[in-house]
């Protein structure tokens, strides 16, 4: 079943129409509003939708532009929040009943940046518990479903920050990325989701899943937009973006060298970059990384251990009130054993010693950002050819890499198979964001043509 969904409403336009006296900061929260009011029965984006507060910070928005102040490109805009992300006088409940009812003191660092800029924060948005998942359906809120067939899943963990763009509610929306819990959601619902390197946005004010994996990253209806988002919340300087994108160098990553992947949404992602102008050259996995060495085993032992850790007295006091998937999953981290966890660190180190080697040979990677289409909801395992996955390890398998070396990502829209979104992936080291943005900005560009 397909739900009808207009396009994402971008930042560009919105403040444009804003800045020209076509419409108003107030408007904007009242579409933003009856928008959520329409689509989240069905699609479940928001766990709290902040009516009061949106109205008056549009007010104040439109204040401060009759006045002559000009906060910048998200003055006046609608945000959403992850529901992991403290906003003062809220609950921040992570998804869990666990943590039902805790009410945060003040604003994390990400939302006091979106509050300066003029950004009005329209709600939270529902997470995989603990953000712990990367279908996006166990969760104390229920399932976020995909505004493209509310019978198949989100993506997650941030999978109401992801719907909630995808299916206009909000133009720009926050989320976090441990394994690719923006890219993932943001692939599966057909919109653009920017994982920037770690710790070039605060995590201040944000729980944690696995400390050195977590990334504060954020969703949008087109690379303009994400561009925008990620300048308000980060005060790292960036190049300008090259005047000829196609002089960008730029590796294509097989796939199937990490994971299996469905042929279509690999030719997908290389007729875009052909169509945009670019010419990729052919990676092969990781250059001295052996074959036997699983990079999601890998990656799964580091997360396990520092989410077990994470939420060690979660396991202790409130076991009953986990869900069973994610509990499973923590107690399982549970058992990797300190000897394991620094031998995982140690080869983390010899990973991002490739990754940075082949940023140096090009200036960006690219390969698909998920292997297969959104699944149906509860789903745990899915056929690509003749190959049975599961669900997660699949969804994770493309983009997991990425958060080990700590470099920046985002992810494209590249077409359909199927009927549903499937996605691109550029990756560049940390300071080349520039390019980062300029080739996915190209790209996107020749998807909407």
């Amino acid at each position: 079943m397909t739900h009808t969904i207009g396009p994402p409403s971008t930042i560009i336009d919105l403040g444009r129409a804003l800045r020209r006296g076509e419409t108003t900061a107030v408007h904007l929260a009242a579409g933003a509003l009856r928008t959520i009011h329409d689509h989240n029965a069905t699609l479940n984006a928001f766990t709290l939708v902040d009516e009061a507060g949106a109205y008056e910070a549009a007010r104040r928005a439109d204040r401060e532009l009759a006045e002559g102040l000009d906060r910048g490109p998200l003055h006046g805009i609608p945000v959403a929040v992850k529901d992991l992300i403290d906003v003062a006088g809220t609950r921040t409940t992570c998804g869990s009943a666990t943590s039902f009812g805790a009410v945060a003191q003040r604003d994390a660092d990400v939302v006091t940046r979106l509050r300066d800029r003029g950004a009005v924060i329209a709600g939270k948005t529902t997470l995989h518990e603990f953000a712990y998942g990367a279908t996006g359906d166990r969760s104390l809120h229920g399932p976020s479903r995909n505004p493209h067939d509310p019978g198949r899943i989100s993506g997650g963990s941030s999978g109401g920050s992801a719907v909630a763009v995808a299916a206009g509610m909000v133009p720009l929306s926050l989320g976090t990325d441990t394994a690719g819990s923006v890219r993932v959601p943001a692939a599966l619902c057909g919109i653009v989701g920017f994982k920037p390197a770690y710790d070039a946005v605060s995590g201040k004010g944000v729980y944690a899943l696995a400390p050195t994996l977590d990334h504060v990253g954020l969703f949008a209806g087109s690379v303009e937009g994400a561009l925008l988002g990620y300048q308000a919340l980060t005060d790292r300087p960036m190049d300008p973006l090259p005047d000829d994108p196609r002089s960008i160098t730029v590796g294509w990553i097989r796939p199937g060298d990490l994971a299996t992947c469905d042929p279509r949404i690999e030719k997908a992602g290389r007729d875009l970059l052909r169509s945009a102008g670019f010419s990729p050259g052919p990676v092969h996995g990781f250059p001295g990384w052996e074959r036997d060495r699983a990079l999601f085993e890998l990656f799964t032992t580091l997360q396990g251990r520092e989410a077990y850790e994470v939420h060690r007295h979660h396991l202790e006091a409130d076991r009953e009130l986990i869900d069973p998937e994610v509990l499973a999953r923590l107690d399982q981290g549970g058992t990797v054993s300190a000897e394991r966890y620094e031998a995982a660190r140690e080869a983390r180190g010899e990973l991002s010693t490739i990754v940075a080697e082949l940023l140096r040979t090009y200036d960006v990677l690219a390969l698909p950002t998920v292997p297969i289409v959104a699944p149906p909801l509860g789903e745990r395992s899915v056929r690509v050819g003749h190959t049975d996955l599961e669900v997660r390890s699949a969804l994770l398998s493309l983009t997991s890499p990425w958060n080990m070396a700590g470099v920046p990502a985002i992810s494209v829209p590249a077409g359909r198979c199927d009927g549903l979104p499937v996605a691109v992936q550029l990756v560049a080291a940390a300071g080349n964001e520039h390019l980062l943005f300029s080739a996915a900005r190209t790209l996107d560009v020749a998807a909407n043509l």
